[in-house]
Order: C-alpha cells, then structure tokens, then sequence
C-alpha cells in the first residue's frame, strides 16, 4: 500500500531543511522529507567540526562527487564539483560563509518580466526572517535578530587579517562593518553559520528542532528515481530505499535538490527538451527547453604567499598537532579547530564600468587549498578571489535513463571576453593589495602563482590551469514568466510550468547568480517559497537604502583604518 502524504519534498539539504520545517509548522499538513544521503550525526566530528571542512570533500560518504566534463575553455580540465551527500545538503559540508549578495543582485532580478516581486524590498524581509545575526545591533534594521540561523562574525582580529584589511585601504578600497547590512562593497569580517565552536547547518536550525512533529516524516538514504504523472498532473514519485523500490503518493512535490539534482530529476520524469528526452528514450512529458540550461557558477584561484613571522595557521596543518587540536574541540569547542578561518575579506568593482562589486576576496592566514593540500612553506596566508559575475552559461544533460549516473555538466568557464579580462584584473588587483607596505612585515614572497605569471597571457594560462570551482552551481531551472523560452518556474507560485503539483525552491530556480556565496540566498528563496506554497501572505516588502557607489558619499557606512 503506499504512502500518502500532501507535501513532500525531494531533498533534505539547505532548501529542504528550511522547507520541512515551514511547510510542518502549523500541523495541518502531512509532509516527507526524502533525503539521498546519510543522516548528519551529532558525533560526526568531520561534519560538526567548522575546520574539518576539507575532509568530507571528495569521500564518498558525504559528497556525490560530482565533475563537469572536459571545459572546453580550460583546456579539457575536469571541474571536480563537491556536494553535500548527508543530511543538511552542502550546507553540511561548505565553507560555513554567509553572504546575502549585493542588494542590486535582487534589483536586477526583480527587473526581468514577471519578476517583480523578487526586487530587494521583497526579498529583505525574508533574509531577516532567517537570521539571527548574533554580532549586528540589535536595532539594526538590516539584520535580522531572532531566526532560526544563528550567526557569528569574524572575529579576524590576528595580525594577517589586520595587516590585510590596512593593505586594502592603503590600496584605494573601504572597510565595512558588515558586507549583509548597508555597505557590502569593501572589506571587513565575515558572518558565518558556526555557534559555539560548532557548525551550524540548515538542518540543525530548521530541521532537527520540527522532527518531534507528528506530521513531519524525514527518511535519509532515500533516492528518488523519478516522479509519477497522470498526463501533467503529478501524482506521486518512486524512490529507492534499503535496497527496495517504494512508491508514495503526494497531493504536492516541492523539488529542493539543488541546481544539479532537481534538473536531473526533472529530465529523467520527461520534463525538459523534448527532442533530447526522446534520443534517450524517454517520453517527454511536458517540453521545457529551458531545464538544465543557463548554468552559473563562480571560479575562484589562490593566491598564496609566505610569511616570515609565525603569525599564520599553517603549523596547525602538520599531523602531530591535530590530536591535540582536536581535544580541545572535543572538550571545550575552542582552539582552531572551532572557525571555519574563512573569517574576513571584501568585495570590490575591478573597473569603473562596472555598478557595483564584481570581485568577492576571502583572506586566509594559512595557505591551503580547499581540499586540504598546504602549501610547502612553514607560515604562510592566501586570498580566494574570483569575478562574480561571469557572463559565461553551461548545461546540464542527463546521459541516459538510469538515475544513477551523473548528468553531464560543461560550465564554459572562461568562454567570454568578460569572464577573462575580469580574471586579469582579480589577480592584478589581488597582487596590489598584498604587496602594500600594511603587509610587508608578513610578506616574504608570493607562492603561487608566483612571479613567472605576469603578463595577460600568463595570468590567463594560469587561471585555465589551476583555478577551481567555488561550488555555486545556480540558475538551471530558472523562475520567469511563461513567455519566456527558457524559463522554467513561474515566479509567482514557484510551479513548474505545464505542470500540476510541482514545485521547485532551490539553487536552481535563481535566475542569475548572486555575488558571494549562494548559500544565504538559497535559504532566503526556501523561505519566501514556503509562504507561496502555503498561499501565505507575503511579508511586507522592506524598502531600505543601501550603498551604492556613485549615489553616497566615498565613506558612507564605513569604518576607516
């Protein structure tokens, strides 16, 4: 006999955990929660603990592994694409960054056709919602103050950060409080989502507390293979779980799997381009060219250098210090093993052509790449930089009919005049920055890419061959109007169009990426879906200045020094 719900949600990651609590809250509805992956155990220190970020990435046990295929703008390199594989998605296993983006992402939004109700006015309130941004003043009318989401900041007050935030000033560039308030544009520290030494995932905020409800059923290892249709109207979807196919029926599908696994999942149901589908041999049910398409992501490099002083992080990379550090997690959930060390850095406009920032920094006073490999020097520190904007779109294709295999995925990273002239500017400027005087008692010469990599061509061939995915893949089953080829979710209701009963929340119904981590944003867009699925009023729209460059004053919203 099947299981019958009214709501149930394919994915148990940031999206879904915000969903399975919003859509629960008020008891009336019955809802499941099908998560792929493992449950995200109390006592899994390597998902628990914010500097064992580097370990679940790349096993097997927590990240699906995702590549791209060769990138034909890089010089065939496979994108090695890491994504969370546990419950609480990839916010189980990132960087523990929380950045909303730049106000003018969502104006530019909200200006597309259809859009209009996802300007930054609208949007604001549901950022608000989610927060509660432990560091902000309390009546800072930003923020916001008692959300599910606890927020630490910084601290970034060592030498390294210091010396960092000098040099960018001492460069040209501001300081701000806070990049999620009035001014994003500058430098300063960093929110994350890390409470008491602690990685505090969407699934801890939102879900674990509404598990207790008696109409909330969260099952883990549960893979969904496909969604059941009568004609257009969906019914129900098939799973696989313990080694056995189920079948459950639901009253509405809500996709939250992410920009790789929700267009997926919706070509393998027949949605998506309907010549593509038939090649495999699958039967389209609705024909929506737009699925898979318009892929965004943001690249990023390391830009590395030794340090002379023993002021950096790099000594507690060596093993026969990890014990140790890891006690003092175990015992007291301090030492350097309790932040992410992604603590500070900036955003800045690479050119005066640009509105507003185009470049994200994150400083680092250790240099290591994000999969844990260090740089050979006894002290050392590193920006990840990379342009926010890249005008450059992929794909997303299923390669046949069976769920299992991974889709290919081309990105077409470093295909347009844009995305590469902004790359020379971010190592140009990067290179400004941690060259001032403010760095030169920390700074004993830069590792990589090093000096041979100097001319537009250099820096160029460096990039194809070195840079890495900054895991924000976004934008592949867009929202837009039904007159839009290419759309895919109508924006108001969060349907898939041409069909019945299904829904999608998730980083793939954004229509362009935002600048910074997408991580605050996906959590914003589950949560003003929540309200539009339960046919809620919406929050009121929050109409706020905000900084831009051109209209306030140089130092406005700022902190000199």
């Amino acid at each position: 006999m099947k299981e019958t719900y009214d709501i149930v949600i394919v994915g148990g990651g940031s999206a879904g955990s915000v969903l399975g609590d919003r859509l629960s809250a008020d008891g009336t509805r019955s809802v499941l929660v099908l998560e792929a992956g493992r449950k995200d155990f109390s006592w899994d220190l390597l998902i628990q603990m914010p500097a064992a970020l580097p370990f679940p990435s790349g096993n097997p046990l927590y990240d699906w592994r995702y590549e791209s295929d060769p990138e034909p703008y890089m010089n065939g390199r496979r994108i090695k694409h890491a994504r969370g594989k546990v419950l609480g998605g990839s916010g189980s296993i990132n960087g523990m960054i929380y950045q909303r983006g730049n106000p003018m992402d969502y104006e530019r939004w909200g200006a597309d056709p259809g859009m209009e109700t996802w300007d930054f006015a609208h949007c604001l309130p549901y950022f608000k919602r989610l927060e509660n941004a432990l560091a902000a003043d309390p009546d800072d009318e930003y923020r916001g103050h008692d959300g599910p989401l606890k927020l630490e900041r910084g601290p970034a007050t060592g030498p390294l950060f210091q010396a960092f935030f000098d040099a960018a000033v001492e460069a040209g560039y501001s300081r701000t409080p806070d990049v999620n308030g009035f001014r994003q544009e500058g430098f300063g520290p960093f929110d994350k989502h890390v409470y008491k030494g602690q990685r505090f995932s969407p699934s801890r905020a939102y879900l674990h507390p509404a598990m207790g409800r008696q109409n909330l059923t969260v099952k883990t290892r549960a893979f969904v293979t496909s969604i059941d249709f009568d004609g257009t109207r969906a019914t129900g979807l098939t799973y696989q779980r313990d080694r056995k196919t189920h079948q459950v029926n639901a009253g509405e599908i809500v996709l939250a799997g992410g920009a790789i696994n929700t267009p997926q999942l919706l070509q393998l149901s027949g949605v998506g381009n309907a010549e593509y589908l038939r090649s495999l041999g699958i039967e389209p049910v609705v024909d929506l060219p737009g699925v898979g398409e318009n892929l965004q992501d943001h690249l990023e490099t390391y830009i590395q250098y030794a340090c002379p002083l023993p002021v950096s992080e790099q000594p507690n990379l060596n093993k026969a210090r990890m014990p140790w550090i890891g006690l003092q997690w175990l015992l007291a959930r301090k030492g350097p093993a309790a932040t992410n060390h992604f603590e500070g850095g900036g955003f800045v406009r690479s050119n005066e052509d640009v509105d507003y920032p185009n470049l994200m920094f994150h400083f680092l006073p250790v240099a290591v790449r994000y999969d844990g490999q260090k740089a050979d020097t006894a002290h050392g520190f590193q920006v990840h930089v990379g342009p926010m904007y890249s005008d450059a779109r992929g794909s997303l294709k299923i390669r046949s009919k069976n769920p299992k295999e991974h889709p290919s995925m081309v990105y077409n990273y470093l295909s347009t005049e844009q995305d590469r002239r902004e790359w020379i500017e971010a190592v140009r400027i990067s290179r400004e920055i941690l060259n001032q005087s403010a760095m030169a008692p920390y700074n004993s010469g830069e590792i990589s890419p090093g000096p041979s990599v100097s001319t537009d061509e250099e820096i160029l061939e460096w990039v194809k061959n070195d840079a890495e995915t900054a895991l924000h893949p976004s934008c592949t089953a867009k929202m837009g109007p039904a007159s839009d080829p290419m759309a895919v979710v109508d924006p108001l209701t969060m349907k898939v169009h041409g069909l019945e009963n299904v829904r999608v929340a998730d980083a793939s119904a954004m229509p362009y990426v935002t600048n910074g981590n997408i991580h605050a944003p996906v959590l914003m867009l589950a949560e003003k879906a929540s309200d539009i699925i339960l046919g809620r009023e919406p929050l009121e729209p929050i109409h706020v200045d905000y900084y831009r460059h051109g209209v306030h004053p140089a130092d406005a919203g700022t902190i000199k020094g």
